[in-house]
């Protein structure tokens, strides 16, 4: 019987524990301590999980913990650790290389280390392996063994759960790879597709969101020369799209833990090897700029409408990364709140999805309400598309603004903004 671990307890890893725990032995590590206190008192502040489905998780035997011990005696390690990028947009794998370092330390004869983290192809072989290795005092292939599996959380969505979405496997030796297709397959009902290789594996899944990063550049391009010849972007798109094979696309800002982070791994790895990958660095280049753009929108409107730059009041709805969801990482919204700042306006963020614990950890200007009928804001802009705020009628913007509304609306949910992404 296998006893799994899972090293991570994030967007990722805590509904991989929950699916497993359903069928298997199960334990939780993180090294968050206020993260293990609120699993181990049911709750999950990703809101991936309900607070029943952890309840259920514990009650199928399932341990969230910290304590190294506690591991030592599974026999199957699954790490779902975070992998960003640093402030050069270069790949900062320190947390898999910390996460396999530990596990390194209870490492046993026969054991598998699989990764779900998103890397460029190589990592596992070239970067995790020689770390559990040297860790373990153990060979790799002889005496343990590794796969790649990876992940396809999409946070926040309740239909595509992770036993619903179909995964890709793979191991570092054939055998390895159908014992590591198989566990998969005792969860996953969507079904599993083994790839012949880890850096096949690898390479799949960092092209997945390179190749929409890439595809909603091109949108934001085309809204960009729309935008100076007064074209509405939408109704191009709209028109475009009765052609049978046109992939309908939306402009708009790209953040969160894959788009805006995995393509930096691929383009990482070909520079690495000579190869300078245009295409892909131009599509970050135009995604990255937008920010910027939707912030000059805002400033140019109240500057036609004669308002004062300096101490301008400007409220920003939303500021996580996608709709209906509280995940702020890697957020552009943080970019527009910094662009409006440098303007000298003054900033008010709403956003309903947003833990409380979470609003002191940046330095982003929350309000706890909207202040309807208040007349206070000289400028609205509509970042994230929550439910919400797609309830907000026009007559409620009026009472929000300082005279005649000013909305950049980011998300087309506004019915007659000023600006229209």
């Amino acid at each position: 019987m296998k006893k799994i671990t899972i090293v991570g307890l994030g967007y990722v890893g805590l509904p991989l524990a929950h699916a497993f725990s359903e069928r298997y032995q199960v334990v939780g590590f993180d090294i968050n301590k206020p993260r293990i206190n609120e699993l181990n008192n049911g709750f999950d502040r990703t809101l991936e999980l309900t607070s029943e489905q952890v309840e259920e998780s514990i009650k199928n035997g399932m341990k969230f913990t910290m304590d190294i011990e506690d591991i030592k005696d599974s026999n199957v390690y699954i790490i779902t650790v975070p992998t960003p990028i640093d402030e050069n947009n270069e790949p900062d794998l320190t947390p898999l290389v910390k996460s396999s370092q530990a596990v390194s330390k209870v490492l046993k004869k026969d054991d598998i280390v699989i990764y779900e983290s998103t890397v460029y192809p190589g990592v596992t072989e070239e970067v995790c392996v020689p770390e559990l290795e040297e860790g373990s005092g153990l060979k790799f292939n002889e005496d343990f063994f590794c796969g790649y599996s990876p992940e396809r959380i999409n946070p926040g969505d309740k239909e595509h759960t992770v036993t619903k979405i179909l995964k890709i496997t793979s191991g570092s030796t054939p055998e390895i790879a159908k014992e590591v297709d198989a566990l998969y397959n005792s969860i996953i009902t969507a079904g599993t597709h083994l790839a012949p290789t880890i850096k096949v594996a690898e390479a799949a899944k960092v092209i997945e969101n390179t190749q929409r990063d890439v595809n909603i550049a091109l949108m934001n391009e085309l809204a960009q020369i729309f935008d100076t010849m007064n074209i509405d972007t939408n109704a191009v798109l709209e028109a475009a799209a009765t052609k049978w094979n046109f992939i309908k696309l939306s402009p708009g800002l790209v953040g969160g833990h894959c788009i805006g982070v995995d393509p930096y791994y691929l383009t990482h790895k070909a520079q690495s090897l000579g190869y300078t990958p245009n295409l892909i660095l131009g599509a970050r280049q135009i995604n990255n700029s937008m920010s910027k753009l939707i912030a000059d929108k805002a400033v140019k409107y109240m500057v036609k409408a004669d308002k004062k730059l300096n101490g301008a009041k400007v409220l920003v709805l939303g500021i996580t990364f996608k709709e209906n969801c509280p995940d702020m990482r890697n957020t552009k919204v943080v970019d527009i709140v910094s662009e409006l700042k440098e303007y000298e306006c003054d900033v008010d963020v709403y956003d309903y999805w947003v833990d409380e614990s979470d609003k002191t950890t940046k330095n982003i200007p929350f309000i706890d309400e909207l202040p309807l009928n208040s007349n206070k804001y000289d400028s609205i802009i509509v970042a994230v598309g929550h439910d919400k705020f797609k309830e907000i009628t026009q007559e409620e913007y009026a009472g929000l603004s300082k005279g005649e509304p000013i909305i950049i609306d980011v998300k087309g949910i506004v019915e007659k903004p000023t600006w229209r992404l």
